[in-house]
């Protein structure tokens, strides 16, 4: 019953920007971890961000460091991802992520619920 559900994917040019928001329904996550991956077209699910529980505390990807942050709010029971300077390679389905246990956490085997994923496409 407990429910992720992202929005915000779409189409960006090469360098352009975009937002992706995650609420959580069924389910306070305040006291919890959250995250974001994507899966490349043919590859793994892949790490991108996460955050600690209050905020604190972040970690992301070498790949996305400088260039995208994970906001959260806890009044609104939502985690964002915010990238900026995309590049094509980056083209993939993000999935938010959320874990039942507290620390901070790169690995998708440490999450528990997950969104169904939203697409995100970059032209070059």
């Amino acid at each position: 019953q407990v429910r992720l559900v992202e929005s915000g994917g779409g189409l960006v040019q090469a360098g352009g920007s975009l937002k992706l928001s995650c609420e959580a329904f069924g389910r306070t996550f305040n006291s919890n971890p959250m995250a974001w991956f994507r899966r490349v077209r043919g590859k793994e699910r892949q790490f991108v961000a996460a955050i600690n529980w209050n905020g604190g505390s972040t970690v992301y990807a070498d790949s996305v460091k400088g260039r995208f942050t994970i906001p959260r709010e806890h009044a609104n029971n939502a985690v964002y991802l915010q990238m900026n300077d995309l590049q094509p390679e980056e083209a993939a389905v993000y999935y938010c992520a959320a874990s039942a246990n507290n620390g901070i956490y790169s690995n998708t085997y440490e999450y528990s619920y997950w969104g169904q994923g939203t697409q995100v496409t970059v032209s070059s």
